[in-house]
């Protein structure tokens, strides 16, 4: 099969699959933005539609006050007995969760707590006489150390009583690498399989597994092991791991994974964050052999714009901490996006933003926008609250701004009166120069006056990147409103990758 890697492009991290039938079905992190849990829907593993969310109204995350890198983490999705399941970590807030789903589209339901098993990246799996078996980190989501019962832990669960059933046992610990993670288990001819990511999600990231005759274990590491990392290679995919094994519609097997493309003379940049990516998957004396994951873009460019002219918003716009609902609606001016600011900012944490993942390494987003009698707002790239570059008008002024931690500037210049074009535009680094050839890109913040585009700031990307952010996400780019209700007649984006 002819894969295209990024398999699923932007903040698509910890992906998990699931084949049903013909079809597969995909999920992502989302941590502290919502809808949250995206659900992929494919038949071939190559061309993929997004179909809906777990999380798509109140009550099922508390994600309000979850801090930076909270919220929706590594869910893993599985189908038994004619109802898919989700499991994942509501990080800093309700703990280990699962969803349950008739159609993977939705709805899903309100999510049950499991009591007893407590840590990350939660895994489900049945055995042949339908015991429920959950097998998880035990890393402390609170100070990042790993639970005193020690690396990979397990339980029999009560899927319907929302509790474990024993207390945790160790199942494995790994190699011996950092933050044994992300486990899945697998029954495959006469062994179950224990795959695990190691090493951080840094660019340590590794794969490994270990296999025994019971879904509890012992397990067995495979002298291989680790039998998928890119750390200390020049690949252009790094951070590769958090891998979940599936079937292909040829017979063969595949990987999907979490990897990052970073930039830079030093390739020490990461623009998009953690994306989705696929790998071949071969078996070899009863043990998993992983491909290097290529790089192998899709042909030609992504474009997407949005008139407003529906009811609903696009599933492809998300928000902070809340539902886009809380302060976006299509249906207060017909026709057009209307956002109320709260009296919060950018710096903020829930701010009056409404975003879409960046997919591609250069991009342009533009939105026409109309401030109104007391509105400003703009468009903006966001890491987080922290780390966030924008461009806005109140009407009278345009004002491009740029957040880095604690430091802020910016740089106005007046305004034409009514609606008026901003645009934000991630460009290729300039090779030519010293400092812009260590960075992972260039992005300009822009106002079309009189026709023209006219930049009031071309600043650094890689103080929008992961490794500087320190987030677990990745850019997200959107309309953002800061006082009073401000419109946009259109949001228009349009990408490709580095030539």
């Amino acid at each position: 099969m002819n894969l295209p890697n990024p398999l699923i492009p932007g903040f698509n991290p910890d992906p998990s699959i699931v084949k049903v039938g013909g079809d597969y079905y995909l999920a992502t992190s989302t941590f502290e933005y919502l809808p949250g849990i995206p659900v992929y829907h494919s038949t071939d593993l190559v061309s993929w539609t997004r179909i809906g969310h777990v999380v798509d109204r109140e009550g099922q995350l508390d994600s309000r006050d979850v801090p930076t890198l909270g919220g929706a983490w590594a869910p893993t999705i599985r189908f038994h007995d004619g109802l898919f399941y989700v499991a994942v970590t509501d990080a800093m807030a309700r703990g280990t969760l699962v969803f349950t789903a008739k159609d993977p589209a939705g709805p899903w339901s309100d999510g049950l707590a499991i009591e007893g098993a407590i840590g990350i990246d939660q895994d489900l799996a049945w055995d042949e006489d339908g015991t429920a078996f959950m097998t998880y980190s035990g890393l402390d989501t609170v100070t990042g150390t790993i639970n005193e019962h020690g690396g990979i832990l397990q339980v029999r669960v009560d899927l319907e009583a929302g509790k474990a059933l024993e207390e945790p046992r160790s199942v494995w610990s790994g190699t011996g690498l950092m933050f044994p993670e992300a486990p899945h288990l697998y029954k495959r001819g006469d062994y179950w399989y224990l795959m695990i990511a190691e090493g951080g999600t840094e660019r340590g990231h590794s794969v490994s597994i270990a296999r025994g005759t019971s879904p509890a274990g012992p397990f067995e590491s495979n002298p291989a092991n680790p039998i998928l990392s890119a750390r200390s290679t020049d690949r252009p995919i790094q951070n590769t791991g958090h891998g979940d094994l599936v079937e292909t519609p040829d017979g063969g097997w595949a990987m999907v994974l979490l990897g990052m493309r970073p930039k830079g003379m030093t390739r020490a940049f990461s623009a998009l964050g953690r994306e989705t990516f696929i790998t071949p998957v071969t078996w070899e004396d009863g043990w998993p052999v992983a491909e290097p994951v290529i790089l192998n873009p899709r042909e030609g460019g992504n474009a997407f714009e949005d008139d407003f002219a529906d009811a609903e918003l696009d599933g492809g716009w998300i928000a902070v901490r809340r539902f886009p609902g809380a302060f976006a609606s299509t249906e207060k001016v017909p026709g057009r996006l209307t956002l109320t600011s709260d009296g919060t900012s950018l710096d903020d944490a829930r701010p009056a933003f409404l975003g879409r993942r960046q997919q591609s390494q250069v991009e342009t987003i533009a939105a026409l926008m109309d401030a109104g009698e007391n509105g400003s707002g703009g468009l903006a790239v966001r890491y987080d609250e922290a780390h966030h570059y924008s461009i806005e008008t109140d009407g009278t002024t345009v004002t491009a701004r740029a957040r880095i931690s604690s430091i802020e500037q910016a740089w106005t210049r007046p305004a034409p009166g009514g609606p008026l074009e901003l645009r934000i535009e991630t460009r290729e680094p300039n090779p030519d120069n010293a400092i812009g050839s260590l960075s992972s890109d260039t992005i300009a913040l822009q106002a079309v006056i009189n026709g023209e585009p006219v930049t009031l700031a071309e600043l650094d990307g890689r103080y929008l990147s992961a490794e500087t952010a320190a987030s677990f996400t990745g850019r997200v780019a959107g309309v953002f409103a800061s006082s009073g209700t401000v419109s946009f007649d259109w949001f228009r984006s349009e990408g490709r990758e580095p030539r």
